[in-house]
């Protein structure tokens, strides 16, 4: 009796076409990827037990450095244009009239450290020169000179119709006049309301926050 003869079929599998999909999706992930960049004036802010995330979006930042210089920065990924806006209106703002063509070497969220006066030599500066100059810091102590009223009103004119969130990032050793020079400033344009940055740390054992932050990393190991 004659027996059938099982066909037998090869149990490799061809895996070039995974490999190549694999190597796409690497490729789009590093490209579609913005790495945040260094800061160019380091900052070392207070410690807190704050839970708030640092906004990124329709926020302007008004930073302290350990000099106490002062500095502005704006973080807008809804309208890229903003940053470049804000700039040509302050400058407007102090008769000191740049075009979007002066601020073409600008980045979104850059700080902007320097008197008006002086701000055209440093955005015809190349942007990598740009990182690495030591900015003077915007005039905010002497009220004849104090210059961030001007930026504060620009940015509320960019952002008109919107909500705008006013963050102070102040350094641990920054001394109390620039604060309160930057505060005034702030309600020089009706301006009650802002945040100040600081270094998140562990809540004290046995608050609120400390159960809920508890309760939130049992949840994540779950």
């Amino acid at each position: 009796m004659s027996r059938n003869q099982v066909k037998k079929v090869a149990t490799d599998t061809d895996m070039t076409p995974f490999v190549d999909v694999a190597f796409l999706i690497l490729a789009f992930f590093i490209m579609a990827t913005k790495f945040k960049p260094a800061e160019p004036v380091p900052i070392t802010t207070p410690n807190s037990v704050s839970s708030q995330p640092l906004p990124d979006n329709n926020a302007v930042m008004i930073s302290i450095d350990k000099d106490d210089k002062v500095y502005f920065s704006i973080m807008s990924k809804s309208d890229k244009q903003k940053p470049f806006d804000l700039i040509v209106e302050a400058s407007k703002l102090r008769n000191i009239p740049l075009t979007t063509e002066d601020v073409k070497s600008y980045r979104d969220g850059d700080m902007i450290g320097m008197p008006f006066s002086k701000l055209k030599g440093f955005l015809d500066l190349p942007h990598d020169q740009q990182l690495k100059f030591k900015q003077e810091g915007i005039p905010v102590l002497d009220s004849a000179t104090a210059e961030l009223t001007y930026w504060i009103a620009a940015a509320k004119q960019v952002f008109a119709g919107e909500q705008l969130k006013i963050l102070i990032k102040g350094d641990a050793v920054s001394k109390y006049p620039v604060f309160k020079a930057i505060v005034d400033a702030l309600k020089k344009n009706d301006e009650q309301k802002y945040n100040l940055v600081t270094s998140p740390e562990e809540a004290p054992q046995g608050t609120d926050l400390y159960r809920e932050r508890l309760q939130g990393k049992s949840k994540e190991a779950k």
